[in-house]
């Protein structure tokens, strides 16, 4: 019998999520590395370089990857052989209260408070629980007395894009994961791995597919000694194949769409293939540990030799400088796909809740809180700030769960640019040209590195949001490429599709 006090447990998840919201696995690191050297695409080159940066400024400030800090999912195998007690004499607690605690403690730690993103009452009034909970527990009892945590911050834009059908047995699996990659877009911040389930049920295919996610990165080693049964053969083919898709970094087209492919299988029903995907998107984040009794867990930096000759900030002379307080729609015309821009000057941020709010707003004929009228809209919800900060962590948000509004807000408000991650659908494309507006990318998973082009932010309305509210940020040299030109070219090929009449 080993005997474990709750309280370690506690404190050892909430240490594990502080660790993971600023520091990348090293075998990522080296993966994206590699995958940065071999690149040709400029455009994917400079995505993946902005990546590494904001890596290395992130371990090293001890501040998010990713101003999604994701939603806190701890994966637990509980020994038979395991007995929780309590040093403080209090009556032992459920293993979801416990998580509770330590998402709590994690997400609400003043030195570097991460951003809360859960939201109750899903159908209902979609309030923020303010502190991240509840978290998401997964246990599975074993042999033994080993108590084994696997800790997760798992983002929302690689969680939707998860995919899941049931083949039949005739069917190619392989197929069917090829079929399904130019629709997932790049809002899950490719390159990242991809992670395929197959078999058991719909449920646990789903669950093999995002566990599968959190091994090593190998497929380099998996190439040299050659497939040895038919998951590591649809590994090496469904690399192979994503990667000749040439989606690249942030979908703007190059070598690397994923990393690594992992692929975990189970005995399924005779008629069915039960098989999903999950990817994992550039702020990857998890740690794994055991407990043993003797205390909670320690949390080690790895070595910032990990990081040499990664530069500790983010350059690129061949860029335009923009002051967006100066701007109007003749200007924007010169502006061609392709193009890095460094913006200065103020803007507006506004996310999913805030335009529906300024749409519904429209729809009553009232006035808007602040004029759009010449005004950049960046698609973000920040960290709160620390002290020396003027935001957290801020980095764009999937551009696309916008496309709704764009039509409304260039037509009715005089609204001038967008900046977002990724691709837009047909329908905001077609909007952007009639009303010969712009729509920028920055690089999704770099949000660490981009706060620091922001020298000021106040909130200016909806405060109520929390993290959605509007604020207006002040730029200085903010990067950017242009991905949807005012002529309605998009930089985004991959996912480009008419516009819909």
């Amino acid at each position: 019998m080993r005997k474990i006090a709750q309280e370690d447990l506690v404190t050892s998840i909430e240490d594990a999520l502080q660790f993971i919201s600023y520091t990348h696995p090293i075998d990522y690191v080296k993966a994206l590395r590699r995958a940065h050297e071999l690149e040709v695409n400029p455009a994917a080159k400079s995505a993946m370089l902005q990546l590494l940066v904001n890596s290395r400024m992130s371990v090293l400030g001890h501040r998010p990857i990713c101003q999604d800090t994701g939603t806190a999912q701890i994966f637990i195998k509980l020994g038979v052989e395991v007995q929780f007690y309590r040093r403080d004499g209090k009556s032992l607690q459920s293993l979801q209260a416990l998580i509770n605690e330590a998402t709590r403690n994690a997400y609400t730690n003043p030195e570097n408070p991460l951003r809360a993103t859960t939201i109750a009452d899903p159908l209902g009034a979609r309030s923020n629980t303010k502190d991240n909970t509840p978290g998401q527990l997964f246990c599975e009892m074993t042999e033994g007395n080993l108590l084994e945590i696997l800790v997760v911050a798992k983002g929302g834009g690689g969680d939707v894009k998860a995919r899941f059908a049931t083949l039949n047995p005739s069917d190619s699996v392989a197929d069917w994961v090829i079929d399904q990659l130019p629709g997932m877009g790049a809002g899950w911040c490719p390159p990242g791995v991809l992670g395929v389930g197959i078999g058991a049920s719909p449920e646990q295919a789903t669950l093999l597919a995002k566990q599968s996610l959190f091994t090593p990165i190998d497929i380099d080693l998996l190439r040299a000694k050659g497939a040895q049964n038919a998951e590591e053969q649809l590994r090496l083919e469904l690399f192979d194949r994503i990667n000749g898709l040439q989606i690249g970094a942030q979908g703007l087209g190059g070598l690397a769409t994923v990393l690594d492919v992992k692929v975990s299988a189970l005995p399924c029903h005779a008629a069915t293939i039960p098989v999903a995907i999950v990817p994992n998107c550039a702020a990857t984040r998890y740690v794994r540990f055991n407990l043993d009794g003797l205390g909670p867990t320690k949390f080690e930096r790895p070595p910032i030799s990990t990081w040499d000759g990664i530069p500790d900030e983010f350059h690129l002379e061949a860029a335009t400088k923009v002051n967006v307080d100066a701007l109007d729609k003749k200007d924007i015309q010169e502006w061609k796909v392709g193009q890095t821009l460094l913006l200065s000057g103020k803007i507006l941020t506004a996310r999913d809740a805030a335009h529906k709010r300024l749409v519904d707003l429209l729809g009553q004929g009232k006035d808007l809180p602040v004029s759009l009228k010449g005004r950049f809209i960046y698609y973000v919800g920040p960290v709160d700030a620390i002290k020396g900060e003027a935001v957290g962590p801020a980095g764009p948000t999937t551009a696309t769960r916008m496309d709704k509004f764009v039509e409304i807000l260039l037509s009715q408000t005089g609204l001038l640019g967008m900046i977002g991650k990724a691709e837009r659908g047909p329908d905001a494309i077609a909007a952007i040209k009639q009303h010969q507006s712009i729509y920028l990318a920055a690089v999704g998973g770099a949000a660490y590195m981009l706060s620091k082009a922001i020298t000021h932010s106040e909130v200016i309305a909806f405060e109520d949001l929390g993290m959605e509210a509007i604020h207006e940020f002040e730029l200085k040299d903010f990067p950017v490429i242009v991905a949807v030109d005012p002529s309605g070219k998009t930089i985004h090929k991959a996912f480009a599709l008419e516009p819909l009449k």
